[in-house]
């Protein structure tokens, strides 16, 4: 999913909870208003500018990666696809009559420059689990067959997929899969990404299950050209975006209490920036893709920490900000 549509995606995914939910203006019109706003960031390791990138698509992925993914994804008697512009979508069973929809197992989506598995066994077995090194070595050795650059990617820590009781409640005991993200860099800056697993973000993915099948695995990675050298914004500057509303708070992963929080966070004394870190999404900050329309560009921002200081109580809060001079003049016109 693209950077800024996952952050959408958040927002209305919050809002779905509410008996009547409130406007994006309303959700932010109390934050930090009456808060003090200190700055105690380290930036001495902020470059003085960042590229942006864009984004040549639709991406071709070529004969080696797609029949090398085919190979991966066993599904040698479905035939290999040749490179296309087109949408590839290959069912495992395609005369499957299931009343819940039918999923692509392996597709490929060229404007959006990803190719996909999602394997058709998604048993919940336990047996012979691949430990953490055995999972990176086999990522690893699966995305260079993809043709992933690994010197441009870092390793997110590992993850794991467990089974879940009636009530959809994780069993901590019963591990039925395992797997890592390898997420894609400019510049030696990482894609932002909301978790381990690489939503919203370049990079390659993969889980693997019992005796290390193939649960899944995901390549996004369009092909990026140098477009523009922008300057790097300052701490007052994005100090402005906060009390402007032009920033984001994060969910704490999938809380539920969202909207209770961003009503406590109104009530914050000071708030106090800890640190700031730069990275690379697809899309324009503060701009959602309309019509499921590509990305274009890939643009800088920042991942911020800060703590919320309420007098009696603290909360540690991680924000979204524009981190280049022209997006912060854009945001605050």
């Amino acid at each position: 999913m693209k950077t800024l549509a996952l952050l959408a995606a958040v927002l209305v995914l919050a809002c779905s909870a509410q008996a009547s939910p409130p406007t994006v203006q309303e959700l932010w019109s109390h934050l930090f208003t009456n808060a003090v706003i200190i700055w105690q960031a380290p930036t001495n390791s902020l470059p003085e500018s960042f590229w942006v990138y864009q984004r040549r698509l639709p991406q071709i992925f070529s004969q080696a990666v797609i029949s090398n993914a085919i190979m991966l994804a066993s599904f040698q008697r479905h035939g290999f696809p040749k490179p296309s512009t087109n949408n590839v979508c290959i069912l495992a069973d395609p005369d499957c009559n299931c009343p819940c929809g039918r999923v692509c197992n392996f597709s490929i989506t060229p404007a959006d420059a990803t190719l996909s598995f999602y394997s058709p066994d998604q048993n919940h077995l336990t047996q012979n689990i691949p430990n953490d090194a055995t999972v990176d070595k086999l990522a690893r050795d699966c995305a260079l067959k993809l043709g992933v650059d690994l010197a441009q990617v870092v390793e997110k820590p590992p993850t794991s997929h467990f089974n879940t009781d009636t009530n959809d409640n994780k069993l901590t005991n019963q591990i039925c899969g395992r797997g890592v993200f390898l997420c894609r860099q400019l510049d030696g800056i990482e894609f932002f990404s909301a978790n381990d697993e690489g939503d919203g973000a370049e990079g390659f993915g993969i889980e693997f299950g019992s005796y290390g099948l193939i649960r899944s695995f995901s390549l996004c990675w369009s092909e990026v050209a140098r477009y523009k050298s922008e300057h790097t914004t300052c701490p007052q500057e994005i100090i402005h975006c906060i009390r402007a509303h032009k920033t984001i708070v994060m969910p704490n992963g999938d809380e539920k209490n969202y909207f209770d929080r961003l009503k406590k966070l109104a009530g914050a004394k000071k708030l106090t920036i800890t640190k700031i870190t730069p990275c690379y999404g697809a899309g324009v900050f503060g701009e959602v893709p309309t019509n499921d329309v590509p990305c274009k560009f890939v643009t800088p921002f920042a991942e911020m920490e800060a703590v919320a200081d309420f007098g009696s109580s603290n909360a540690t809060v991680k924000l979204l900000s524009p981190i280049i001079s022209s997006e912060v003049v854009r945001l605050l016109k």
